[in-house]
């Protein structure tokens, strides 16, 4: 059986797969080919990750396919109850990159606390002849340590959020919808570990109460954050988005930052990707990353294991 990884897959998967007897093939096929080459070379697995839509029009078209699979969490750019309806099964790797997106949040927390995002930017160009006058610029940096964090959506990738938070020293505060509470085992390297329990409030209070904010939820019809949330949140707060384009709105988070109402926000997902709008790249405020919050080798390796495992357990 062949399994098509549009996307790309782990060297790691590829060989667990192989090691099961499949094929993989790692072309990556233009989307608007994608039907044609998957009936044509009898593909049973077709894998994805955020590049490639699986949609009504694929799923009727390609009799051959059995599963579908997304390398990663959020798995909107597949119809998934369509696909279920259809007989299909439909996987994802909820648990694999939870880690690597959690460390990707504090390098927008610490690199925006002590201005990485701009002085990154600027210490190329004047650094030389203005040494004295940046050092001046970027000298009232913040500590993470006893500040309060609020983690919206409470979930895998949130809590892995709040075991460095707590790590780091930082009051956690959570809010979801549809979970109460949760116990936090913060792992030590010599294998001890601290169990914290959080219950989790109100979105409303969490704006109120939070200095730093950041949103672990899946893409939805409205935002997360518009200009009701905005004006909820503290004077001076922070904001990170390393979940979804269009949970936030960007025209009014770039007039809280302007008007001093946020110290800064980092963004790895954006609105109008895969091409962010130029406003929000350009600002001196924004710290930026272009959605790598998985992208990192051992996220990736677990990804492809994962995704093999599941693969065979169906097919076998």
């Amino acid at each position: 059986m062949k399994v098509l990884a549009n996307d790309g897959i782990s060297q790691t998967g590829i060989d667990a797969l192989q090691n099961n007897g499949y094929e993989v093939i790692t072309t990556n096929v233009a989307q608007e080919q994608l039907i044609s080459y998957i009936n044509k070379n009898d593909i049973t697995v077709l894998l994805v990750r955020s590049a490639t839509t699986a949609r009504k029009e694929l799923i009727d078209s390609c009799p051959s396919l059995k599963i579908i699979g997304r390398g990663g969490v959020g798995m909107d750019n597949i119809d998934v109850e369509y696909a279920r309806e259809k007989g299909l099964k439909v996987i994802n790797t909820p648990a694999a990159s939870s880690a690597s997106v959690a460390e990707l949040v504090f390098a927008h927390l610490y690199g925006g606390v002590r201005f990485l995002y701009d002085s990154n930017r600027n210490m190329p160009l004047e650094g030389e002849t203005n040494f004295k006058g940046l050092k001046k610029a970027y000298a009232k940096g913040l500590e993470l340590r006893g500040k309060t964090i609020g983690i919206i959506g409470f979930g895998r990738i949130g809590q892995e959020v709040a075991k460095i938070a707590l790590g780091v020293g930082m009051r956690v505060i959570a809010a979801d919808k549809f979970m109460e509470d949760a116990t936090i085992n913060v792992e030590l390297f010599n294998g001890q570990s601290i169990s914290v329990d959080i219950k989790t409030q109100s979105q409303e209070s969490l704006l109120a109460e939070a200095d730093f904010i950041s949103l672990h939820v899946p893409a939805q019809k409205d935002y997360v954050i518009g200009a009701t949330e905005f004006s909820q949140m503290k004077n001076g707060a922070a904001l990170v988005n390393a979940a979804r384009g269009g949970v936030i709105d960007e025209v009014e988070l770039l007039k809280n930052l302007e008007s001093g109402k946020l110290a800064f926000a980092g963004l790895d997902t954006f609105e109008e990707e895969p091409k962010p709008a130029m406003q929000v790249l350009m600002h001196p405020k924004v710290s930026l990353t272009p959605h790598i919050g998985a992208a990192t080798g051992e996220a990736q390796d677990r990804i492809g294991e994962e995704l093999a495992q599941q693969i065979h357990e169906i097919l076998a």
